[in-house]
């Protein structure tokens, strides 16, 4: 069984991180998941556990950014009884309690610097302490870690250390926004409609042509999670219809009377060398952004994965 299917999507970037997973995913190494909010990394660490060898054990997930700093370190690592006001009995911790197995650390940008050392004497020794115990105790426990910040910001603002960084950040997996895979927008919203329409026992709507177009030019700054409530609100406002631009959101709307028009072009009587208007155009966009291939993906209507695999396939320099 390929649990890597809960990913959905056939863009470049996706494939390449998903084989980049499915290595990663057999062994034992620490991970550390990057993206924006909404792109997933729950899922993508979910995916990595249910394909180890310790699919069978404890999976537990903690958001970092959920719990006030005075009680993320008991959650951890347990607390003994009297150790604090209101410790009234001894108190297992996550790491205990996935012994054997993995734990989710989420929001690990949010971990308090008091706790982040403790949690790198586990990553370099397997070793517990719990809070008002003296002697510490070894646990078998596989950590992945995600973030949605710049890490390397927090470091330099003193607010992360840089030797819990490195030991976290030993497999990097990035998910990129949905911004950067426009590709896969249909898929997801294929997926999302049918997902819908099953959980509510409704006929799924479709999207219109022209609709599809202004999901595809959004920007979509909360990434897949923002797309899945949308296609959640219309399966149950619009089942069994057609969803035409005047149903969506404003903010679609809005993005979509902004955004620069497309120029009809019209096919010379003599025909093109697409490959060759294809691989000038991307040259021009190169030069006029100077090499910059976000801005010059943005110029071309296209996604970075995109350009970059269109560069490739030109044999333009990737470097």
């Amino acid at each position: 069984m390929d649990h890597f299917n809960s990913i959905i999507g056939q863009s470049p970037a996706l494939d390449s991180l998903i084989r980049s997973a499915k290595i990663v995913a057999a062994t034992d190494v620490t991970v550390m998941i990057k993206g924006e909010t909404g792109t997933g990394k729950e899922v993508l660490a979910t995916a990595i556990q249910k394909a180890s060898p310790r699919a069978q054990k404890a999976f537990i997930t903690l958001n970092c950014a959920a719990l006030p700093e005075s009680l993320i370190e008991s959650e951890l690592f347990g607390h003994k009884k009297g150790s604090f006001t209101g410790a009234n009995s001894n108190k297992q911790g996550l790491f205990q309690a996935a012994h054997g197995g993995t734990l989710f650390l989420d929001e690990i940008n949010s971990l308090p610097v008091s706790v982040q050392a403790k949690l790198l004497r586990f990553l370099e020794s397997g070793e517990c302490l719990a809070v008002g115990e003296t002697k510490p105790h070894k646990v078998d426990v596989r950590v992945i870690a995600a973030t949605n910040s710049d890490l390397t910001k927090q470091i330099n603002a003193g607010e992360f250390r840089q030797d819990l960084y490195f030991r976290l950040n030993v497999v990097p997996l990035e998910l990129p926004p949905l911004a950067h895979r426009i590709e896969d927008i249909e898929h997801l919203i294929k997926h999302f409609l049918a997902w819908f329409a099953d959980v509510y026992s409704i006929t799924p709507p479709k999207f219109s042509k022209q609709s599809l177009k202004i999901l595809k030019n959004y920007p979509w700054p909360g990434n897949i999670r923002e797309l899945r409530n949308l296609c959640e609100r219309l399966s149950i406002l619009l089942a069994g219809k057609t969803i035409e631009p005047e149903n969506l959101p404003l903010e679609l709307i809005a993005h979509s009377n902004n955004a620069p028009k497309t120029l009809d072009f019209t096919l010379p009587e003599i025909g093109v060398q697409l490959d060759s208007l294809e691989a000038n155009l991307i040259h021009q966009a190169l030069n006029r952004t100077q090499g910059n291939r976000s801005q010059s993906a943005r110029l071309l209507g296209i996604s970075r994965d995109t350009l970059l695999y269109r560069m490739q396939k030109h044999g333009l320099a990737t470097h």
